[in-house]
């Protein structure tokens, strides 16, 4: 029987009377985290960043980059009046500027670095204001990518493949959003926005828990699932594991294009109606 008297252990030190067997690789060591969450040791949200940490550990630059076709990229030479428009609907704060294509990044622009020639486009010198390119490759751990973010306060860095040529690009956001999951920001969704917004042409923006048969009543289509009420889940369905971002699949005239998404579940999807030729 326990004594009124004394006082009762913290959660560290109850959590720490778990831990008094060492466990003896990474498979035990979750084992022990999910049985301290079963114990009220720790809360959903906690065992989630710990497995996150855990994860990041394990996860390459590559697993988490944005790819190459889906970067919102500026020309060197095109003037401020043409590439002004992207970046205030893109809502992105720092841009690759490129020179003759993707594989030639020579700066980054910051959108703050805007302001100051909002007003008086022409005095606007790209070139000076261009921050430098932090170059990283694809195989370089999360981890280790993360402390290189922390130390140099940079926040974007272009990912290279081991060709040399750019494969994409990662940003701190999405280190930290394999840890504490999804950070939601000024271009994500909110419970009372459409669900559904067109971008460009026939391209839409659309959220993951979109159900389907929302979805067909807006694009026209067919889809059905037997398992699943949401566009999200049958894009799963399409991949059978979740996908990275930039990845696609195409279904009954249309492509469907990975925008944002964690290690957990899909958040949001570029929908296009795909052209077939005649």
């Amino acid at each position: 029987m326990e004594d009124p008297s004394k006082p009762r252990p913290n959660w560290l030190e109850r959590l720490s009377d778990l831990f008094q067997h060492e466990p003896e690789d990474r498979e035990e060591l979750v084992e022990l985290l999910h049985a301290a969450y079963a114990r009220n040791l720790l809360d959903a949200e906690a065992l989630g960043m710990i497995e996150g940490v855990l994860s990041v550990g394990e996860l390459t630059v590559g697993d988490v980059m944005i790819q190459r076709s889906q970067m919102d990229v500026i020309r060197q030479a095109d003037p401020i009046e043409r590439f002004l428009p992207m970046v205030i609907e893109s809502g992105h704060s720092r841009f690759p500027v490129i020179g003759e294509d993707r594989d030639d990044v020579i700066g980054i622009l910051l959108a703050k670095d805007l302001l100051r020639y909002f007003h008086n486009p022409e005095t606007f010198d790209l070139a000076k204001v261009l921050r430098p390119v932090v170059f990283v490759p694809e195989s370089k751990p999360l981890n280790v990518l993360l402390k290189d973010f922390r130390s140099t306060r940079n926040h974007l860095a272009v990912v290279v493949d081991e060709y040399g040529g750019v494969a994409g690009l990662v940003t701190i956001e999405d280190v930290i959003e394999q840890i504490v999951g999804d950070i939601e920001d000024e271009t994500d969704f909110t419970e009372t926005e459409e669900q559904i917004v067109q971008v460009r042409g026939q391209r839409y923006r659309v959220s993951a828990l979109t159900e389907i048969e929302v979805f067909n009543e807006f694009f026209g289509s067919r889809f059905a699932s037997d398992d699943v009420d949401t566009i999200g889940g049958l894009v799963l369905e399409m991949f059978g594991h979740v996908p990275k971002r930039g990845d696609s699949q195409e279904s009954d005239g249309m492509r469907f294009t990975v925008i944002k998404a964690d290690s957990r579940r899909l958040q949001t999807l570029l929908v296009e109606k795909v052209q077939r030729d005649a």
